[in-house]
């Protein structure tokens, strides 16, 4: 049931591929019909009403959790929805509520909480939330979770600050006692210069050279002048204010070197990286589109990979990069500043374009003057493990830590 009304939901079962892992779908129609995951208006009840629907349809399951996690505002009402309704299915069960990127907190108003069966008054957390009006779905997962989690230690710091605390600085520093940071992993098995179907030609740390195929074919594709000599700096990326594109500008046509980015986003950047593509169409080229399989021969090709960004809970793409022997330059924050040191890439810490430019210019003489330097760099990151290995057995710590309490 939802507030007053009682909505029947469908449960599709299917297996994560290759394994006998199951997976349950909640079908709804009445709430997800659409298309995309993201729709105009009430994304919040949408994703309330998906959380109560999983907590009622696992007792059908007979499928009894030790761990329920849940993942940023999209379901972070679940650890209210337990406290407060008591649901005895679910007695011993404990919950780890995950913080993927701040910004997005789902605030809405005070009516959406009937869609999980909550009222104003189920819990003092909400009752001091919705004093103003609303309340903020990402809080009150903080405050209810038995642990909460983010996706990079330098994150978890990061956030507990005014610079990155998107105003829930204080929210979260409440819980500094059950925050971890954990890193992201990447795929492997795909995202592997070895065995990627969509590069020119497969490579690994002991057949490097070959990764200049991928280069070569990438400079032709996009229209720039082929040529080994001149480095070519990538950028895949969702094109927001977050990833500090304002940071590249005109006097970046000032560096002997070529620039490809992908991606969509906002208007403005979208038109700024179209700019410099046409006025300097031998240095620049922007690819404004959705297209896995060029991202993949731009992982391989670039020989630099850019992260300009503002602020970034973990970021996938500098382990990618780096896992395709592509040097990162990252601005020194989140999960950036967890993965790339001086021995796999370059990184900055001032938003600065003048700072960018700096860090570009040094990048680029390694590469040009120092080619042992440079094989050593891209051989460190190809050798780093960023698989979900390495962060499943953190969750694994933390889970048995919080259910072995009391």
């Amino acid at each position: 049931c939802s507030g007053d009304k009682i909505r029947s939901v469908a449960v599709w079962a299917g297996n994560l591929p290759g394994t006998k892992v199951p997976v349950y779908f909640i079908d709804a129609p009445h709430y997800f019909r659409a298309k995309d995951v993201y729709v105009p208006g009430k994304n919040a009840e949408r994703f309330l009403f998906f959380s109560l629907a999983c907590l009622y349809a696992l007792p059908h399951l007979k499928f009894r959790p030790d761990i329920i996690h849940c993942h940023d505002f999209h379901t972070a009402l679940i650890p209210n929805i337990l406290k407060a309704l008591r649901l005895s299915y679910y007695k011993n069960a404990k919950t780890v509520y995950t913080i993927h990127n701040l910004n997005y907190q789902g605030q809405s108003g005070i009516e959406t909480l009937a869609v999980g069966g909550l009222s104003l008054n189920s819990l003092p957390s909400l009752i001091k939330d919705g004093a103003d009006g609303d309340i903020n779905f990402m809080a009150q997962g903080v405050l209810n979770a038995d642990a909460v989690t983010t996706v990079s230690p330098t994150y978890a710091r990061e956030i507990m600050t005014s610079t990155y605390g998107a105003s829930l600085e204080r929210v979260i520093r409440k819980r500094e006692k059950d925050l971890r940071g954990i890193l992201n992993g990447i795929d492997t098995d795909f995202f592997d210069p070895a065995r990627d179907r969509f590069i020119a030609k497969n490579y690994n740390a002991a057949s490097l050279n070959d990764k200049a195929e991928n280069k070569k074919v990438l400079q032709k594709k996009l229209g720039l002048p082929v040529s080994e000599d001149t480095p070519l700096l990538g950028l895949v990326s969702r094109l927001v204010w977050q990833k500090g594109l304002d940071l590249i500008t005109e006097n970046f046509a000032r560096l002997p070197a070529q620039f490809v980015f992908l991606g969509t986003g906002g208007r403005r950047y979208e038109e700024q990286l179209k700019n410099l593509a046409k006025k300097y169409p031998e240095k620049f080229s922007a690819q404004i589109k959705f297209d896995p399989e060029l991202a993949q021969l731009i992982y391989a090709g670039a020989d630099i990979f850019l992260m300009p960004s503002r602020f970034e809970p973990c970021g996938l793409g500098q382990m990618i990069a780096m896992r395709y022997g592509t040097v990162p330059v990252v601005r020194r924050t989140g999960g950036l500043a967890d993965t790339v040191n001086h021995a796999v890439g370059f990184s900055f810490k001032e938003v600065s374009s003048r700072v960018l430019f700096k860090t570009l210019k040094q990048a680029i003489m390694v590469y040009r003057s120092k080619p042992d330097q440079w094989r050593k760099m891209q051989i460190n990151g190809m050798q780093r493990d960023f698989s979900w290995s390495a962060s499943a057995k953190e969750y694994v710590k933390l889970y048995k830590r919080i259910t072995e309490r009391d």
